[in-house]
């Protein structure tokens, strides 16, 4: 049973966006306690080298400065950590992830709390939860050739530690929106809520 879904909406769109409708679709049928949303259209800051030092310092070393540059940060690793469901819709630009979802990416993957790294390699620490990834693009299907989107945002997922990971897919946008949006209803008309 989902009890709390992070809903992260990285369309630039916040109408006429099929990632968003795809995403409401999900999170209707999911139909959890709590939501939480994330808009990244709302723009996120970037890392940069304060973030990157105080990242790499010791929690209790840090200066004020390091502790201010990495609250935003630690405020979306909160989030990520206490949703038991993902649910992030991925529209696809230029082949790849909007760059909002790419500055959300570099600010939840932190040694030490959401990876680590042993002696047997990286090992992710956000361990039994599941995502949703809601697709849309208007040309680009998942896990052809050319898509660097599903599958960049599925390894960033494995290597956080999330492997049951669903791709809920409207590509082809393009060609017959009406046909691609029914197709993809339908497989969340299936989802196990």
């Amino acid at each position: 049973m989902t009890r709390s879904v992070l809903r992260i909406d990285t369309s630039a769109r916040r109408t006429g966006s099929v990632s968003r409708q795809l995403t409401d679709a999900i999170v209707a049928k999911l139909d959890p306690e709590t939501i939480v949303t994330r808009d990244l259209a709302t723009a996120l800051p970037q890392i940069d080298e304060t973030w990157v030092g105080a990242n790499f310092t010791k929690q209790g070393d840090r200066t004020d400065a390091q502790v201010d540059a990495l609250t935003q940060s630690d405020a979306l690793v909160a989030e990520l950590m206490s949703a038991d469901t993902l649910v992030i819709g991925l529209p696809i630009y230029n082949f790849g992830v909007p760059t909002a979802l790419k500055a959300w990416i570099d600010l939840i993957a932190r040694a030490g709390l959401t990876f680590q790294y042993t002696s047997s390699g990286p090992e992710g620490l956000v361990t039994g939860k599941k995502a949703y990834i809601a697709m849309a693009s208007a040309g680009v299907p998942a896990g052809s050739p050319v898509d660097f989107a599903t599958t960049y945002l599925k390894q960033v997922l494995s290597f956080i530690g999330i492997t049951d990971v669903e791709i809920i897919e409207a590509s082809g946008l393009s060609n017959d929106a009406e046909k691609v949006l029914e197709a993809a209803n339908q497989a969340i008309a299936t989802l196990a809520a």
